[in-house]
């Protein structure tokens, strides 16, 4: 618990909260535990401490979160501030005069990422050739040709950090197993009685937080493979393994994703790097090891974009970037585990 008497940080964020913004704060002392569930946004209680540069803080439920973050990731760009009465579209804002940025990696015009508005004629809503930019919450609104947020104002236009305008598809793999200890029993959480289970989670580079090793759907592939692609890459590191590594690492994996996985979470992500024109959506899939004789034996390396990889038991207490807690929250309940 926090003490707010001599804290300035904290009355700072209460002043903040109480004009209705939400309160993203870079520091080593604090950070808070939240999701992009409204549900799960916490009360003035934090409950854990570690380092974070993309953390969101908020005393209220209210959506887009962390996209409403006042410091844009990556950047020094600060974000219009949104207070909660205004974040919806049908609330008229006529003074409402977002910050415009997309990140100078976008503009090099890498691959991934669109050119800008008026140098290309976008097919939005529907599929684009191999990029497809159909939303899977339904059609988007598109204003003198560019793409609207369908969640809420965030405080920013232009791309950001994401590559498409619109929708920008990923896909998060949840694979689990059950904890056990040294006979090879599940063990069960003193409190809740319930067995625990554990996720392969990587510690991302770019804002040092623990997530899903997801990644971004590629124009033309199917989910199913970026779900086994992602895994394979981000955390066994099969890039960099000998072939007869690699063999084995494909048998394994091959397996385990053929198997019919729990489609856990399919829509909008309340993502840090969200505007108003772009944004991310992704396909969360949980794949279980129930008997720990599959990926389980694999050992965990982490790939290019994570710091570390590791098996962390599933609980209510875990902080993760964007809403990977509240998938988490599902698939314990789904699988009626601790949570």
């Amino acid at each position: 618990m926090i003490r707010l008497g001599g804290n300035w940080l904290v009355r700072i964020r209460i002043a903040l909260t109480v004009l209705g913004f939400p309160y993203c704060l870079c520091t080593s002392r604090i950070r808070p535990p939240i999701s992009c569930s409204a549900a799960q946004v916490p009360a003035i209680t934090v409950k854990s401490v570690s380092t974070s540069a993309c953390s969101a803080f908020t005393m209220f439920s209210a959506p887009n979160v962390k996209a409403r973050c006042l410091q844009y990731p990556g950047s020094e760009i600060q974000r219009v501030p949104v207070p909660d009465d205004k974040v919806d579209w049908k609330i008229d804002w006529h003074m409402y005069s977002p910050v415009s940025y997309t990140a100078p990696v976008v503009l090099n015009k890498p691959v991934w990422a669109d050119p800008d508005i008026g140098s290309f004629s976008p097919r939005f809503n529907s599929l684009d050739g191999k990029v497809d930019r159909r939303s899977h919450e339904g059609e988007y609104r598109v204003e003198n040709g560019i793409p609207i947020n369908p969640h809420s104002r965030t405080g920013l236009t232009g791309r950001g950090l994401l590559g498409r305008w619109g929708p920008n598809h990923a896909a998060d793999p949840i694979v689990t197993r059950w904890k056990r200890d040294s006979a090879g029993l599940r063990v069960f959480h003193p409190v809740s009685k319930m067995p625990v289970l554990q996720f392969v989670s990587i510690k991302r580079k770019d804002c040092l937080e623990w997530a899903l090793p997801g990644g971004m759907v590629d124009p033309g592939e199917l989910v199913s493979l970026t779900l086994q692609r992602e895994f394979s890459e981000e955390a066994l590191n099969s890039l960099d393994a000998s072939p007869e590594e690699t063999e084995r690492i494909h048998e394994r994996i091959t397996a385990l994703f053929g198997s019919q996985g729990l489609e856990v979470y399919k829509g909008y992500v309340d993502d840090p790097r969200n505007t108003d024109n772009s944004w991310m959506e992704t396909v969360a899939v949980n794949f279980h090891d129930e008997t720990g004789n599959s990926v389980s034996e694999l050992p965990l390396q982490a790939g290019d974009d994570a710091g570390q990889v590791q098996w962390i038991d599933i609980d209510s207490a875990l902080s993760l970037y964007a809403s990977h807690s509240h998938f988490l929250e599902v698939v314990a309940k789904k699988r009626n585990a601790h949570w």
